[in-house]
């Protein structure tokens, strides 16, 4: 994007990089806070993304590049929702205004963009152990270094010096939020990061609470006295000392934890091996640069509480920080969003809920669920409507597919809400806890397929190959609008695990009808009848197969069904045409084209069959427009797949004419 003129940017125009910010006054470090905050204001309200989570982090993410000497210090940022105040330090602000475009800057950290994006994230809860890993490795390199200087007796003194320095040089740091923190993984990582006495720094971004101006004072205080090198070294020489005495060293364990106790808000860290600071103020960006320098040269894990505001600093996101969490492009001045020009046609997503709600209001054993994705799955209404039947897990999808499989053990019929790519981190639980006890649980699969600009972290490309793997499964994916609904209420009957996937935003255009009923259980349909060729079309492709074959005069099936597949409609298209394409915006392997070749082979049929899907490939971010135009699964590029078979067909048989 164009930046302003110099004069509105006074500080962040002299910053490059981080080394640059580093060379500035700690006292300018408000003022460069106050124009990060306001550049990134304007420039999300021109690309649209995720604006809340990055207005709450300004201030930290000065402080730990202030601090810190990135990218020597390994910096790991979980999710990503609040890393474009570090894209705009680092070298990327010029290019902000490609945010999320094609071609663009991604909308989470990436490897292949900067070196200060250490570890690629886009799902939650990874930060921890991907900077334990890097903790691990560093310690690793050191200890090969020390190693090595003590066989060499020439080279010892240089060596171990050399490795020292190094040592002291590279530190990391791993910054969650506390949402991400309410998932299994983060555990996992504390638990062991505490167990290896790893050297490394957790940041907890903790805006689900607020500091009062007097606690806040104390909190600055204590946050500052207990980080401090004094403290710090009594804890550390009494440990020695009193180590000799055990039970001494106990007593005086016991008594700090439970004054601890008495001023800080947690003290479960430590119980995981951390030694824990807080909470601080995560807008005092002076205090958070003194805390950080006391905390950045200690060994062992540490565990800094850090509170924040989502949305801090711009009046409209913290007066509504859950509409402003993720945003298309917006109005700085009033924080509306802009008219788009799109259609009132409603969204998948919002034909699920509307469904639900019908559902439940006719059906009391129904139960929903979501892990942490109530806006995103369309269950605003259902948690409104049926508070005592909503069940919001927090960012833990294992835990929501085995309590779904709990609640259907006692009668209940929930359906789990859940992102395509969701669903992959908790495949053992579908596995395990629901297909092999084949239990009735509905999951409604929003986001299959590509899905915009949240690019290949946030994709549904592998749904249908992983479910349909699995004995007792029954999957679909619905043509329309209508379908969707339809087939909602099939899987709702099915006495089994069942999934309904669709994509993100809106579908053909299709009028509901609320009173139509389920679709029949692996039945699928013509929906043209032509010569030749006959295209197997699941979910989103029917509508632009349907296009291509009155176009070309070939048959079309909206197949419905991935599994059980309508093994009789295929058997006859295979015996009337002389060439079967499958369309499907999946990945090929194993996906739905894979079960018509599979049946056909079993069959002994030779009728020749193409398939047609998604590339081999993590498609990169853009509009999903953009995407489907890049796999060539949009009208023109499925015109010209498809003309390139018929030509390599009719050239195979000639050849076998002539030979």
């Amino acid at each position: 994007m164009d930046n302003a003129d110099t004069a509105a940017y006074p500080l962040l125009d002299t910053i490059a990089e981080p080394a640059d910010l580093r060379r500035l006054d700690e006292r300018s470090l408000s003022a460069l806070s106050d124009e990060l905050r306001r550049f990134l204001v304007e420039s999300v309200a021109v690309t649209g993304g995720h604006l809340g989570a990055s207005l709450g982090t300004i201030e930290l993410t000065v402080a730990l590049h202030y601090v810190f000497d990135t990218p020597r210090d390994r910096l790991v940022w979980d999710v990503g929702h609040q890393t474009y105040g570090p894209k705009i330090l680092t070298g990327r602000r010029e290019r902000m205004g490609s945010m999320r475009k094609s071609g663009g800057l991604a909308g989470f950290p990436n490897r292949r963009e900067s070196e200060y994006d250490t570890f690629g994230v886009g799902h939650s809860s990874t930060s921890i152990s991907a900077a334990l890993g890097m903790a691990l490795a560093i310690r690793r390199r050191e200890e090969a270094r020390e190693a090595a200087a003590a066989a060499d007796e020439r080279g010892a003194r240089e060596s171990a010096e050399r490795a020292a320095e190094e040592a002291e040089r590279r530190r990391v740091v791993a910054v969650i939020g506390d949402g991400a923190l309410t998932a299994g993984l983060a555990y996992e990582a504390l638990n062991h990061a505490g167990g290896v006495r790893a050297d490394m720094l957790v940041v907890l971004n903790d805006n689900d609470m607020s500091i009062s101006p007097n606690v806040g004072a104390m909190n600055k205080y204590l946050a500052r006295i207990m980080s401090g090198k004094l403290v710090t070294g009594a804890r550390e020489g009494s440990k020695k000392v009193l180590g000799k005495v055990p039970t001494m060293l106990e007593l005086a364990r016991r008594t700090e934890e439970q004054l601890k106790g008495m001023v800080v808000p947690c003290t479960m860290f430590e119980e995981l091996g951390f030694t824990y600071y807080g909470p601080v103020d995560g807008h005092d960006v002076d205090s958070l640069v003194a805390v950080l320098r006391n905390l950045r040269d200690l060994r062992g894990p540490v565990f800094l509480h850090c509170v924040t505001e989502k949305g801090h600093g711009y009046r409209f996101a913290e007066e509504d920080p859950l509409a402003l969490h993720a945003v298309t492009p917006f109005d700085p001045n009033t924080g509306k969003a802009l008219k788009s020009g799109k259609s009132n046609r409603p969204t998948y997503t919002k034909v699920f809920g509307d469904w639900l709600c019908d559902a439940a209001a006719a059906d009391p054993r129904i139960v929903g669920i979501t892990p942490a994705m109530r806006e995103g799955s369309g269950l605003v209404e259902f948690e409104h409507r049926f508070p005592e039947r909503y069940h919001d897990v927090g960012i833990a999808e294992q835990h929501s597919v085995t309590l779904a499989a709990g609640l259907a053990c006692e009668g209940l019929r929930p359906v789990v809400a859940i992102y395509s790519t969701f669903l992959q981190r908790a495949y053992d639980q579908l596995v395990h806890d629901v297909a092999l006890q084949a239990l009735p649980v509905l999951f409604a699969i929003d986001r299959a397929g590509v899905v915009g600009p949240d690019g290949p972290t946030h994709a549904g490309s592998f749904d249908l190959s992983f479910m349909r793997c699995l004995p007792n499964m029954t999957i679909m994916a619905p043509a329309d609008e209508n379908e969707c609904r339809r087939m909602l209420a099939t899987g709702l009957a099915i006495d089994g695990p069942s999934a309904v996937r669709y994509p993100r935003g809106q579908g053909p255009g299709v009028e509901v009808d609320e009173r139509a009923p389920p679709v029949p259980v692996g039945e699928g349909e013509l929906r043209l009848e032509g010569t030749r060729v006959a295209l197997l079309a699941f979910g989103t492709m029917v509508t632009p197969a349907e296009a291509l074959g009155a176009e070309l005069g070939f048959t079309v099936a909206n197949m419905r069904f991935v599994k059980p597949l309508d093994t009789a409609l295929v058997e006859r298209l295979a015996t009337t045409h002389e060439l079967l394409v499958t369309l499907e915006e999946n990945a090929l392997p194993g996906g739905a084209g894979a079960a018509i070749l599979e049946h056909l082979a079993a069959i002994g049929s030779s009728t020749p069959v193409r398939l047609i899907g998604l590339p081999d490939e993590f498609v990169e971010h853009g509009s999903r427009e953009e995407l489907l135009a890049h796999c060539r699964l949009d009208l023109e590029g499925l015109r010209a797949r498809l003309n390139a078979l018929l030509e390599a067909e009719d050239t195979l048989r000639r050849r076998a004419v002539a030979g």
